[in-house]
C-alpha cells in the first residue's frame, strides 16, 4: 500500500480516536460530580454533634467526618484547609460554615445538602462563609478559567523550545525565562486587573510561573529524550488528563475515583490547589502541591539537559559522512 494511502487511513482513524478520548476525559468527570469522602467538620455538644454525624453518614461514602469541640476549632480547620466546611450545633439551631474560596461549587453543594437535612427536621440553617471568594470574582470563574491558558502556555513554551532546536542549558534558560514572564503577566491580569486573587502578588506570580514551568519542562523534556513525539505525548497528558482531572471547577473529592487523585499529581491540578492556598488561605496545605510542581519542573528541566548532552555526545562520536582529506596540488 502506498505511503500516502497509509497516511490518509491514519488520519481517518486517529482523529475520531482522539475525539473520543477527549470527550471521555472531559465529559466523564463532569457528569459524575458528587462528594466522595469530602472532608466535613461537625462541632458542638457531644450528644448533638453525634446525632448530626449519624445523619450525615446516611450519605454513604459522601463525607469524611471530622469532630471538633466548638465553632472556633471548626473555623481554624477550615482556614487550615483540613475540611471544606463544618456543621456547628448551636442552641439557636444548626449553623453551616463554608469556604467558597476553596471551591464555590463545594460550598453550594454543602448548603443544599445541610439545608435539606435540616428542613426534614423543621429547622433552618444559617450559613457563614468563613473564607469567601474575592469581590472581583465572587463565583470563582476567573480562577477556574485560568487553568487552561496556563496549561496552553506551558505546552507552547515546551513546543517552541523544541521547534527552535534549543538544547541543554539554552533550552532550560528559555523555559525558565518564559515561565517567569507568564507568571508576572498572569498575576497582573488575575490579581491586579480582575481582582480574582487575594494573596501576596509576588507569591501568586511565582506559583503561576512554577505551574507553567512544570508543564513546559515536561513537554520539552519528553521531546529531548524521545524526539518530536514527546511534544504530542506531553501535550496530550496535560490537556486530556491533567486539565479535566484537576478539580478546578469543583474539588478533587468531587470527581470520580481515581480521577481526583490522579489530577493532583499532574501540574494543572497541583497548580490550582497551590494557587488557592496562597491566594486565600495564607499558604495552608501548600506543601504537597508545591512539591508536586517542583518535581515536575526539576525532572522536566533535567530531561532537557540530559537530552541535550546525549545528542551532543552522539554528534561528537559519529564519523563524518563522505569525509575527504585535502591534498596539496603540485
Amino acid at each position: 500500500m502506498p505511503s500516502r494511502n497509509r497516511r490518509v487511513i491514519a488520519v481517518v482513524v486517529l482523529v475520531p480516536v482522539l475525539a473520543a478520548l477527549a470527550l471521555w476525559a472531559f465529559a466523564w468527570p463532569a457528569s459524575r460530580i458528587a462528594p466522595r469522602d469530602l472532608p466535613l467538620g461537625v462541632a458542638g455538644p457531644p450528644a448533638a454533634a453525634a446525632q448530626v454525624e449519624r445523619q450525615l453518614e446516611r450519605h454513604e461514602g459522601a463525607f469524611e467526618i471530622h469532630r471538633y469541640a466548638d465553632e472556633a476549632a471548626a473555623r481554624d480547620a477550615i482556614e487550615d484547609r483540613s475540611v471544606y466546611g463544618a456543621v456547628v450545633v448551636t442552641p439557636q439551631g444548626p449553623e453551616l460554615l463554608t469556604a467558597s474560596a476553596a471551591g464555590p461549587a463545594v460550598a453550594q453543594f454543602l448548603q443544599q445538602a445541610v439545608a435539606q437535612q435540616a428542613a426534614a427536621q423543621g429547622a433552618q440553617v444559617e450559613t457563614v462563609d468563613v473564607v469567601p471568594t474575592p469581590a472581583g470574582d465572587p463565583r470563582g470563574t476567573a480562577l477556574n478559567a485560568a487553568v487552561l491558558p496556563l496549561a496552553l502556555a506551558g505546552i507552547a513554551a515546551g513546543a517552541v523550545v523544541t521547534l527552535l532546536g534549543l538544547r541543554g542549558g539554552r533550552a532550560a534558560l528559555a523555559l525558565a525565562g518564559a515561565s517567569a514572564l507568564v507568571g508576572v503577566v498572569a498575576a497582573g491580569i488575575a490579581h491586579s486587573w480582575l481582582g480574582a486573587l487575594g494573596g501576596v502578588w509576588w507569591t501568586e506570580a511565582g506559583v503561576l510561573a512554577l505551574s507553567t514551568l512544570a508543564v513546559g519542562g515536561a513537554v520539552a523534556g519528553l521531546a529531548a529524550l524521545i524526539g518530536p513525539a514527546g511534544t504530542g505525548i506531553g501535550a496530550a497528558l496535560v490537556m486530556l488528563i491533567g486539565n479535566p482531572f484537576s478539580g478546578a471547577t469543583s474539588a478533587p473529592q468531587m470527581l470520580p475515583e481515581p480521577a481526583g487523585a490522579i489530577g493532583q499529581w499532574l501540574p494543572p491540578g497541583a497548580g490550582t490547589t497551590l494557587l488557592r492556598s496562597v491566594s486565600f488561605f495564607d499558604g495552608a496545605a501548600a506543601t504537597g502541591p508545591a512539591l508536586t510542581l517542583t518535581w515536575w519542573a526539576v525532572l522536566g528541566l533535567g530531561a532537557v539537559l540530559l537530552g541535550g548532552s546525549l545528542r551532543a555526545r552522539k554528534a561528537g562520536t559519529e564519523p563524518a559522512a563522505d569525509r575527504r582529506e585535502l591534498s596539496t596540488v603540485g
